[in-house]
């Protein structure tokens, strides 16, 4: 009898997984994809993550030959990727029609040769249908538009079939909330929203300045997926990498040092010194709004803890015995943080710091 029950219970607990996992995959496939090229992809997601239904908006290369490509190889126009976004969507919440109707409102649908300040192929316009059914859509939508009397010419947006999509870098992702003003600056100064306007007789979008932090800590899961394991131990956990055996305890390159969990920008090299004690040291924060200082009683001692303002990582520590002009030395974790050169500060949105190194 006990083992007819356990039988019994057994293939209960298998019908509801089984029913369970039905659904999710229902659920999973319930979900489509739509992927759009529109010129710079940092202002194409934007648009598409306000819209009800919307899962996900990825920026990411496409349409070209070259295998994981990188931004700087699509950039140089030699790989045959445009920079574009994938959504993945909802289509009882959201349809294509309404995706395409969005996707219109952001280009140049005429320009052959990029997208206003940026030119170059990488920076075409192109439909990529996932389906038979949305590429008769892309189509008619098309039509519709060439014959709407919006555009003084003949528009030459091509509708290809979705090949491979590479996902872009991750400064990339969301860069309109984790670069904000960089972001707006950058609409405003191609012509983009410039020529929307006169098209559609709207205003430019609202400034994600406005509604959305410049910075921003990711989920829990999300840092579990992008950060490493040390850097996450050192960052969530309060953990200290080994001295002498870090990333960036002898860099000596010139550049900013931000918060690998949110992008603030925390130290500057300029400000950089050998501490000897085997861990990357400074005598200032490039910016004190972004650094939070508290008092740390572990350890059976006292100290003074560093931490990231909007990130809330654990940098370090402050101490009081560093060079002049401040005499302070701030030791810093090289797993809490993210170098980028110099010459790389503009690409990544940071530009107004290029002048401490001049």
């Amino acid at each position: 009898m006990g083992s007819t029950k356990l039988l019994i219970l057994s293939f209960v607990v298998l019908s509801l997984v089984l029913t369970m996992g039905g659904l999710i995959m229902r659920a999973e496939q319930a979900f489509e994809k739509a992927t759009f090229a529109g010129g710079c992809f940092w202002c194409m997601e934007h648009p598409f993550d306000e819209l009800p239904g919307v899962k996900e908006v990825v920026a990411g290369y496409t349409g070209g030959e070259v295998n994981n490509p990188t931004y700087t190889q699509v950039s140089s126009g030699s790989t045959g990727h445009v920079e574009a976004v994938q959504i993945t969507y909802d289509p009882a919440k959201t349809n294509y029609e309404q995706l395409l109707e969005v996707f219109w409102r952001q280009i140049d649908p005429t320009d052959s040769g990029g997208q206003f300040a940026d030119r170059g192929s990488q920076y075409g316009t192109a439909i990529f249908y996932h389906t038979p059914a949305q590429k008769k859509i892309a189509e008619a939508s098309r039509e519709r538009m060439g014959k709407s009397g919006r555009f003084a010419k003949e528009i030459v947006t091509p509708i290809l079939p979705a090949g491979e999509f590479y996902q872009a870098e991750d400064y990339h992702q969301d860069y309109y909330r984790t670069n904000a003003r960089h972001y707006e600056s950058y609409r405003a100064g191609s012509g983009r929203d410039a020529f929307t306007c006169k098209v559609w007789g709207a205003a430019p979008q609202k400034s994600a300045a406005d509604t959305k932090p410049r910075f921003a800590k990711p989920a829990p899961e999300a840092m579990r997926r992008t950060l490493t394991p040390l850097q996450y131990q050192v960052t969530q956990e309060c953990g200290t990498e080994p001295a002498f055996q870090n990333e960036y305890w002898n860099n000596k390159k010139e550049g900013l040092y931000v918060d690998v969990v949110s992008g603030e920008p925390l130290f500057s090299s300029t400000d950089k010194f050998d501490s000897g004690t085997g861990w990357p040291s400074f005598t200032r924060p490039v910016e004190p709004e972004h650094v939070v200082e508290q008092t740390d009683k572990s350890l059976f001692m006292q100290r003074t803890e560093v931490r990231s303002k909007t990130g809330d990582s654990h940098l370090g520590h402050v101490f009081a015995d560093g060079p002049q002009p401040t005499g302070q030395r701030y030791c810093i974790n090289s797993a809490a943080l993210r170098f980028i050169p110099k010459d790389d500060l503009e690409q990544e949105g940071y530009g107004q710091y290029r002048k401490l190194f001049k």
